[in-house]
């Protein structure tokens, strides 16, 4: 026998995103009655993590779906919602959920304007799109956004899947997004920097030699904030600065050029953090900028 207040769910893109939180939905027990999928990678994704769910076209999706969830990327999301609502696919009392980090419910409007209901449920976590991604569910958070009567229908979702709902105010939303962006993508930029350095010295596996030290970076970071932060910037190592700058000028010169502007921006952001907390005097702040040199220019013709 179904539980009480199971949804038939529809789900617009099967990325990463939209796959795993259909399987989620699924496994609480929702009827999953439609996902789109356009590439052979999404409907490979779709098939292994939503087995038995017809592909659909989008508008049957919203016509048969108590719940549409909207896992497309950031720039498609708005076109999208105003075309359904020209075509008059979207139904009065209709959930409709998007994913995205950066929107709120205001671009929902199209769909308010009919009597559906806007939800924004934007899971704080980068995805595989593979069936272990339903574990870390479990340890993730959703950046959660509603009109406050239906705030306890976005969160009961968002607890369903597994993860703890966290309300984020409309107005918020691109800041909240913004923050888990230069924390996570950037990451990735900086260990693929380190890796890439690594490997051209020799070092033959540059993840076991980073792998312990970022983890417990990350660990000390989260659990004591800015008082784990050491190195040469926050001690006033001048010298050690100034010979990092130049070796990463000096390497740069054949390696794209992105390494020494990531370091220069990280440092002086770093620097200035650390002369907050009181760690650095003026005139060292002063020092270390000099030390860091000029910001590189950008290629002709970007």
């Amino acid at each position: 026998m179904a539980r009480p207040g199971r949804l038939g769910v529809g789900i617009i893109g099967a990325g990463k995103v939209g796959a795993v939180l259909g399987a989620a939905l699924r496994a609480a027990e929702h009827a999953v009655v439609g996902v789109s999928a356009v590439s052979e990678a999404s409907r490979e994704r779709a098939e292994n993590l939503l087995p038995g769910v017809p592909i659909m076209e989008i508008q049957d999706i919203v016509e048969r779906s108590e719940l549409v969830l909207l896992a497309v990327p950031d720039d498609a999301l708005g076109e999208l919602v105003a075309g359904l609502a020209k075509l008059r696919a979207w139904q009065p009392g209709q959930l409709v959920a998007h994913t995205s980090g950066r929107f709120g419910v205001g671009i929902l409007n199209p769909v308010r304007a009919v009597g559906a209901i806007p939800l924004a449920l934007h899971p704080a976590m980068t995805f595989t799109g593979m069936s272990l991604d339903l574990t870390r569910l479990m340890d993730c958070t959703f950046g959660v956004t509603a009109d406050a009567a239906m705030l306890p229908i976005a969160q009961a979702l968002v607890v369903e899947m597994g993860a703890e709902p966290v309300v984020i105010a409309e107005a918020d939303r691109t800041l909240y997004h913004a923050s888990l962006a230069h924390s996570s993508n950037h990451m990735v930029t900086l260990v693929a920097q380190a890796s890439q350095m690594l490997r051209e010295i020799g070092v033959e596996t540059p993840e076991s030699m980073l792998g312990p030290l970022l983890r417990a970076t990350l660990e000390n970071a989260l659990a004591s904030g800015e008082s784990a932060l050491t190195g040469p910037v926050a001690r006033g190592d001048v010298g050690t600065v100034s010979a990092h700058a130049q070796a990463l000028k000096e390497y740069d010169g054949g390696a794209g050029g992105d390494v020494l502007a990531a370091y220069q921006a990280m440092a002086r952001a770093t620097a200035r953090r650390a002369g907050n907390r009181g760690l650095l005097r003026p005139e060292q702040l002063n020092e270390i900028d000099e030390a860091l040199g000029a910001e590189p220019k950008a290629p002709e013709g970007n």
